[in-house]
């Protein structure tokens, strides 16, 4: 599957305006500010599906939590980006948890370990 420019471009505008409308406009208290970062957009080649890759912080039930939230709020999002951009079909939007900044704080906690002289215990 190639991505296109135009993929991308729209990617990258839908990933500022999601970002934009769940700390602006979405009045859920289980997305407070600073607690869900978008992290990424992908879209299929026909711009029909989108699935936006959102880093949660906190414990398993804030995400649980969290994610509930935006799925809630889905619909509202998604007629936020028709109204935003200028698209001639807004794509259905799902959710997915980003584990990578986690997966990298992770690591460099062990490596910080190992260079202390201690033995990670993964």
């Amino acid at each position: 599957m190639a991505v296109t420019a135009r993929n991308q471009r729209v990617a990258e505008e839908m990933k500022k305006e999601v970002a934009r409308i769940i700390r602006d406009e979405v009045k859920d208290p289980r997305l407070e500010a600073g607690l869900v970062s978008v992290t990424g957009v992908e879209l299929s080649n026909d711009r029909h599906y989108a699935k936006v890759y959102v880093s949660i912080y906190g414990d398993d039930e804030v995400k649980n939590q969290a994610m509930e939230g935006l799925t809630r709020a889905t619909s509202f999002i998604r007629r936020e980006i028709g109204q935003r951009l200028s698209l001639r079909y807004t794509p259905e939007i799902t959710f997915k948890i980003d584990a990578s900044i986690e997966h990298g704080d992770h690591i460099n906690r062990l490596l910080a370990r190992v260079r202390a002289g201690e033995q990670p215990d993964e």
